[in-house]
């Protein structure tokens, strides 16, 4: 006979995930609130950096869209840091004409040192131009195949005439969804990462991304990247834990690939789950911090807990479905009919809590972004469940990586590139 507690630890473990997610669904309908009004107009200067490494399929095209989101109002340059390509990068970008453009090629044995130490240089080259007002000068940061929605720059500069305001985070969408795959990640970053993100926007904690960051110059002058795996969401700390403010829109959105298969997105999302695991180190700073509401404090919690608690609840988990499964057997042998209807009960309350997450995104998604047919984004719901057990196997990786100290990781490679800008 199995106990009360396993049964109890059981239930909670089905239901807390299904509220959770029902939760944030409905904060996928917030509108951020919008920044005090302020009369003078006098524009913000761009400089887009653009992390380069064996990008020849997408850097031509990705150097054209960020140069085309420059208006009279958003004046932009955009500087490519080059990691020692050895593909035809550095080529493609000599035939380039533009003087807006900027190319940085780094050299052993400062080459390939990781993302972060790429942007450090990437701004101390931006901070040498002592014509710059730092106050009005705004670095973004763009992936290798990241493509801006047309007024990018315009929303974000609305956000930053609030002075208190010292970075942005915009919305991401995956451009190349045809596969399920693919569209899951869109799924993710589309409709379920931005009601997180809204959600810490209200709250104060707004995480920012590799992929459409946008700092203020003067900020950068303060602060550098870490060598973190998630050096973007470890620099977001930091300037939190100093009291500066981060917001979030959905109103400019970038652009991304998707990965095309399992291994390269398991790959990636063992990566971010290190990261994660490397970033647990603040969570003393954060708490003792009076920059950091009691709000914001529990969302950065559960963010750096939930990779370390991930591992023991998966196992957790599947001990009490295999005592539940064996428990099960045992008391309906010889009175399988008389048990049925509860066996079936149960079954269905088990396939109802497990789909009802993806379920429920799935329409999010049609309702909210409206550029998949419906039944595309109910099969990606039906399939969200597999996605998460990716997820949880990439975070085993990424703690059996963590505990034997490897930090290195190989680049994921691009698909051909599709001229498809994020809307």
């Amino acid at each position: 006979m199995i106990g009360w507690f396993p049964v109890v630890l059981m239930i909670v473990l089905l239901v807390w995930w299904p509220t959770l997610n029902l939760l944030l669904a409905a904060f996928s309908w917030r509108v951020p609130a919008s920044v005090t009004e302020h009369d003078e107009n006098e524009p913000f200067s761009f400089f887009i950096v653009i992390p380069t490494l064996n990008e020849e399929r997408v850097i031509a095209s990705t150097v054209d869209h960020a140069l085309a989101l420059g208006s009279p109002e958003t004046p932009v340059r955009v500087l490519v840091i080059d990691d020692d390509s050895d593909d035809d990068t550095r080529a493609i970008l000599a035939g380039i004409t533009d003087p807006r453009l900027h190319v940085i090629h780094r050299e052993p044995p400062r080459a390939r040192l990781g993302k972060g130490d790429s942007l450090n240089q990437a701004c101390g080259y931006i901070l040498s131009h002592t014509e710059l007002d730092p106050a009005r000068t705004v670095v973004g940061v763009l992936d290798g195949d990241g493509r801006g929605s047309p007024d990018m720059l315009g929303e974000v500069t609305k956000m930053l005439r609030d002075e208190t305001i010292g970075a942005v985070q915009c919305g991401i969408r995956i451009q190349n969804r045809e596969s399920v795959l693919a569209l899951l990640q869109d799924l993710e970053f589309g409709v379920m990462m931005d009601s997180v993100q809204l959600l810490r926007d209200l709250l104060g904690s707004v995480g920012l991304g590799g992929n459409g960051q946008f700092i203020r110059l003067s900020v950068l002058a303060s602060y550098s990247w870490s060598d973190s795996l998630v050096e973007d969401y470890e620099f977001a700390l930091r300037l939190h834990l100093d009291g500066v403010r981060v917001r979030y829109t959905n109103s400019a959105r970038v652009g991304q690939q998707g990965l095309p298969d399992v291994p390269r997105l398991l790959r990636q999302r063992a990566r971010w789950a290190q990261g994660n695991l490397q970033c647990a180190h603040h969570v003393p700073s954060l708490v003792r911090s009076r920059a950091v509401s009691n709000p914001a404090l529990l969302d950065f919690l559960l963010a750096l807990i939930m990779p370390w608690a991930t591992v023991p609840m998966s196992v957790i988990f599947s001990g009490l479905v295999a005592l539940s499964v064996v428990t099960t057997t045992a008391a309906t042998t010889g009175n399988v009919l008389t048990a049925a209807p509860a066996i079936v009960l149960a079954s269905a309350t088990w396939l109802f809590l497990l789909f009802l997450p993806g379920l429920v995104w799935g329409l999010v998604h049609r309702l909210r972004l409206g550029d998949e047919p419906l039944r595309r984004c109910l099969l990606a719901g039906v399939c969200y469940p597999g996605f998460l057990l990716c997820g949880v196997l990439a975070t085993w990786r990424a703690m059996f990586r963590r505990v034997t100290r490897r930090n290195s990781w190989a680049k994921t490679d691009r698909v051909p590139d599709r001229s498809v800008v994020a809307e």
